[in-house]
């Protein structure tokens, strides 16, 4: 039952890994499209 555990406890770490990947990502694209924004149109809410 030990290694049961342990392959378990191995299985969830790359999906931690990948979610935490996939979050930042998220959050980087997110603050890039702002700046893009921001560049591009610096007027963007008042148009």
């Amino acid at each position: 039952m030990k290694s049961d555990h342990n392959t378990n406890k191995a299985d969830d770490s790359p999906k931690f890994g990948r979610l935490l990947l996939v979050l930042v990502g998220a959050v980087g694209f997110c603050g890039l499209l702002t700046w893009v924004m921001g560049s591009l149109f610096p007027d963007f809410p008042n148009f």
